[in-house]
């Protein structure tokens, strides 16, 4: 499993898929020759194309919770990927939420079960879309019924309840795949290949921000969270990052509530990772009306320079101070190919798990690195029996 991608240098809520989209992204990458492909799947970062995989036996998986933003994307990836998945049933125990969603297009047929039903039916697999408070405590019940499960970000908000979910996995010997999405988007597959493989030299510098316009109503639920934006939407920047990078020496978070009258909401906000050899920073602002198409993540190392702006869907731009494999000396924009419905690749990969024909590239001591940084990016308390990263706080 491998570790941060930095160990390694030689030098050191939108876009719902229905559930008729399938998937085109492996297949269509390795058919089509997309330049931007080249190693992404030898490199272990993306999986096979799913026809690829075996079409019997489906693999039984469910879900509980339809809380989380992304739940309903999950279940359509699911539902999509029907020569890989036996979708068996959707756990809601709140009524009044299942009426809300239950003629939505993804839902509609599902069978609906209790929590109880599904744990202890013979699926292989859980996917967790709950409220993000009982993401870890509904992940812990899978996990401890022996079943492998997708849980989605963050890990909740306890690194405690975090390092004991992995411990469970481990003694259970199933995986935890977390939902952060960036892992297998084409073009952060492209970047994690293109730095594990020395081509940008050593990393000196990452910059990223994930925003959107916040209305009052998602202003309010996402008060819920101490840790505002940064810990809600940036934590995917946050994995993205710590791949890269590691684990960081020291984090200063910077918060600020801009309307402290209408609520308590930490609506623009921004940290600084410093790294023996990099300084790392993540924004994240829920005031920018041009939030989405300004989403970026852009790499400096001392040999070249990654850049992804948007995310989605992305646009690289690679500049290189000599030739590295297909790629030219100087700057160049990389065509990356056109992916499946946004969740399609996670899922694809968990069944690849599942079967024994890999490992998550993404171990469990890098998902605990990622929720301590997580946290203290974002202001929030860690448990006084931890070793945590030096962190400095600013919050106004």
């Amino acid at each position: 499993m491998v570790e941060a991608i930095a160990s390694q240098n030689p030098e050191d809520h939108c876009m719902n898929q229905k559930t008729k989209e399938k998937t085109i992204s492996r297949r269509s990458m390795v058919s089509r020759g997309f330049t931007a492909s080249a190693g992404l799947i030898t490199s272990g970062l993306l999986p096979t194309a799913h026809g690829i995989l075996p079409a019997t036996p489906k693999i039984r998986i469910g879900q509980i919770g339809t809380s989380h933003p992304h739940a309903s994307g999950k279940l359509a990836a699911i539902r999509g990927l029907d020569d890989i998945f036996e979708l068996v049933g959707v756990v809601e125990p709140d009524e009044v939420q299942r009426q809300k969603i239950a003629d939505k297009d993804v839902y509609r047929d599902v069978t609906w079960m209790s929590q109880n039903d599904l744990l202890n039916s013979n699926v292989a697999a859980i996917a967790v879309e709950t409220q993000v408070s009982q993401l870890v405590p509904t992940a812990m019940q899978c996990l401890t019924a022996g079943k492998h499960i997708h849980l989605d970000k963050p890990a909740g908000m306890s690194l405690p309840a975090c390092r004991a979910m992995h411990e469970q996995a481990k003694q259970k010997d199933v995986t935890v795949q977390m939902g952060y999405m960036l892992r297998y988007n084409p073009a952060f597959a492209l970047l994690f290949d293109i730095v594990k493989k020395g081509w940008l030299g050593r990393i000196t510098e990452v910059t990223a921000e994930m925003g959107k316009l916040a209305n009052d109503s998602l202003r309010q639920e996402l008060s819920e969270f101490s840790g505002g934006g940064m810990f809600e939407l940036a934590c995917h920047l946050i994995d993205a990052m710590v791949t890269i990078l590691g684990r960081p020496e020291k984090i200063t978070a910077h918060n600020r509530s801009s309307y402290p009258n209408k609520d308590s909401f930490l609506d623009n906000q921004l940290a600084v990772f410093d790294y023996p050899h990099a300084i790392a920073t993540v924004r994240c602002n829920h005031i920018d009306p041009f939030g989405f198409p300004r989403r970026h993540f852009n790499v400096v190392g001392e040999q070249g320079t990654f850049q992804i702006n948007p995310l989605e869907p992305p646009k690289v731009s690679l500049a290189l101070d000599r030739p590295r494999g297909n790629f030219k000396k100087g700057f160049q924009d990389i065509e990356i190919p056109t992916s499946g419905g946004r969740y399609d690749a996670e899922f694809e990969d968990l069944a690849n798990v599942i079967r024994g024909q890999k490992e998550l590239a993404w171990n469990s001591e890098h998902d605990v690195t990622v929720q301590e940084s997580i946290l203290l990016a974002s202001g929030m308390e860690l448990s006084p029996n931890s070793l945590p990263i030096q962190q400095n706080n600013d919050a106004k």
